[in-house]
């Protein structure tokens, strides 16, 4: 007898899942199948999953494939079922190509082909439906959207647009995904629009996909001119949309804390905040080379200017950008000092100059230091006068981080607005026009054509 295993959420039933135990049980004689507890999904970073550890079960078990059930509880588990059911086969969708490459040494694994378009539940009276994403745009951010996508229950990338097609298809076959040629099409197979196009196209896709009555979730710099903004959200007010700004760290759970514990009062009143994010891009990122759009406080100034926005509100009395630029004219180091009625602020940025890259949070009665990648905020402390007394604080970043912002806008559109607060209309116009008057600066005019 052949014995086979696999596991998996199986949340929200639909087709892919019945075909991957379909597809592991043609593999041998006697199928296992594992089943993840609430407590271990948390753990793996799983986001969004509804249907409760009893009905996941039972949906399996009516499946009809599945020989012996059992439940997943803990990392390291899938080795000692192994072992303890004697199996010959490990099985698992292609998302996971190479993941378990290391178990070869205990059975037989094969990845088995992904589903491609799940469009829905294979269930009744089921009050959630999957949501269709389509991606517009296949560069870096893009990849990683996707296989963060696959962290978060009740949502399934259906495929790509990208005008330049050749690319567009070479990331739909690497990502085993639709490619479609216009985006008619795309609108035509999806609900949900994901916009990871270059930041000057931002404003006119995301726009398109509103008038489609698309959910639209918009990578940073959302627009480059708050008019467009404004408008933007209002279109998507007006046709019950939810429109969202793809800022990560405004979601992640680690910087939330951060911003709760500054409005505390534990370190009194807040007079200064210092934001530094700097990264070494290659000079032939596009990053370095759009010579209009590039650069670096477009790149990274909407995740310094967060922390200032949420703090010090979205007023300011006054702003000045200082510059060093490459040869080309881009902004390799842009620092922007802002005047605002609580207290003042220093945002840093650069793609071509190295720093130390933390946030600092200065109050009359303490301070909070989180140390780079404080985007990815993870731990920081509370310090005092008294060097003694220090409060430190952690929390998980799971990934990429980007599932955070796609389970809050999964949130959003199935009803459930308790996380508008992380990142508000508002906020996202309050930095775009600072963007804009960065792009307006007189410090730009001497750019090169």
């Amino acid at each position: 007898m052949t014995k086979v295993i696999t596991y998996g959420t199986f949340d929200l039933f639909h087709e892919g899942h019945y075909k991957l135990l379909q597809r592991a049980k043609a593999l041998g004689d006697y199928l296992v199948v594992g089943v993840t507890t609430e407590g271990y999904d948390r753990a793996r970073g799983k986001l969004n999953v509804v249907d409760s550890l009893m009905t996941r079960i039972e949906n399996v078990r009516k499946s009809g494939f599945a020989d012996e059930i059992v439940i997943e509880e803990t990392v390291g588990q899938k080795i000692s079922d192994i072992k303890k059911y004697n199996i010959d086969i490990f099985a698992i969708g292609s998302d996971w190509v190479g993941h378990f490459d290391h178990m070869s040494e205990y059975c037989k694994v094969v990845y088995l082909e992904r589903t491609k378009g799940v469009s829905s539940t294979m269930l009744r009276n089921q009050n959630f439906k999957i949501q269709r994403i389509g991606i517009i745009g296949s560069g870096r951010i893009a990849g990683r959207f996707l296989m963060e996508s696959k962290s978060v229950s009740g949502v399934s990338t259906q495929g790509v647009y990208n005008p330049h097609l050749e690319s567009g298809r070479k990331f739909a076959e690497k990502y085993e995904i639709d490619c479609y040629a216009t985006r008619e099409a795309l609108y035509d197979n999806t609900d949900l629009i994901y916009v990871a196009s270059p930041h000057e196209t931002h404003y006119e896709y995301a726009k398109d996909a509103l008038l489609h009555k698309k959910h639209v979730l918009c990578e940073k710099p959302f627009v480059l001119e708050a008019g467009q903004a404004e408008e933007l959200f209002q279109i998507a007010r007006a046709n019950r949309l939810v429109l969202f700004e793809g800022i990560k760290t405004a979601y992640c759970p680690g910087f939330n804390k951060l911003i709760d514990i500054a409005c505390s009062g534990m370190i009194g009143n807040l007079r200064y905040i210092d934001a530094c994010f700097t990264k070494l891009e290659s000079e032939t990122s596009r990053e370095l080379t759009d010579t209009e759009y590039g650069g670096s406080f477009l790149e990274l100034g909407s995740y310094c200017l967060l922390p200032v926005i949420k703090l010090f509100g979205k007023e300011y009395e006054k702003i000045e950008f200082e510059s060093m630029y490459d040869q080309r004219g881009l902004d390799i180091f842009t620092k922007a000092s802002l005047k605002c009625k609580k207290g003042l602020a220093t945002v840093t940025c650069g793609l071509g100059v190295k720093s130390e890259g933390r946030l600092l949070i200065a109050g009359t009665e303490g301070y909070i230091v989180a140390e780079a990648p404080w985007w990815k905020t993870t731990y920081f402390e509370v310090r005092f006068e008294d060097p003694s007394k220090v409060e430190k604080y952690s929390e998980r970043f799971l990934g990429d981080g980007l599932r955070y912002e796609i389970s809050d806008w999964l949130n959003q559109i199935n009803g459930n607005p308790k996380n508008e607060f992380k990142l508000t209309r508002s906020e996202s116009i309050a930095i775009v026009g600072i963007l804009q008057k960065f792009l307006e600066g007189e410090h730009r005019k001497g750019f090169p054509e």
